[in-house]
């Protein structure tokens, strides 16, 4: 285990411990969870709780990014947020930091929530990921990290 610095989208920091573990995505389950607009969490399923290692009192009125794990590289959420606030649909495969420095891989489906043509908050919802997925995943992320630190 290890303390890393993250530094996040909008120019916060956070300290987290980060292990080589990974918790296996359990068989049958769906992650879900909305944000607001700016992707503060504003609601999270049992599923979501359970696979974050945090309780739901730490996750409402977070930012999702809580859950960045330091692997992921910056391109791979601007390329989310465009397409959300563009009004679309975005999927992809993310992997997820717990609050146990455990990771976790999901493939995720993030739609905005519209209410009277105007666009709310955001819905997610992560089912289990194929590892070849993932291993294509790890692979492509590796190069667009080292792209984002050169």
């Amino acid at each position: 285990m290890s303390t890393i610095e993250l530094k996040h989208h909008d120019q916060s920091t956070s300290s987290r411990e980060v292990s080589d573990e990974e918790v296996p995505y359990p068989e049958g389950k769906l992650i879900v969870s909305r944000t607001d607009t700016r992707g503060k969490i504003t609601h999270c399923n049992q599923s979501f709780v359970d696979m974050s290692g945090f309780e739901e009192n730490e996750l409402i009125g977070q930012p999702h990014y809580i859950l960045r794990h330091p692997d992921m590289p910056a391109a791979a959420f601007k390329d989310l947020w465009d397409t959300i606030k563009a009004g679309n649909k975005w999927k992809g495969y993310v992997k997820n930091l717990r609050k146990d420095g455990k990771f976790y891989w999901v493939y995720a489906v993030v739609v905005p929530n519209v209410r009277n043509g105007k666009v709310v908050g955001y819905a997610s919802v992560r089912r289990k990921p194929s590892r070849t997925k993932i291993n294509e995943c790890i692979a492509l992320y590796k190069t667009m990290l080292a792209e984002e630190q050169s």
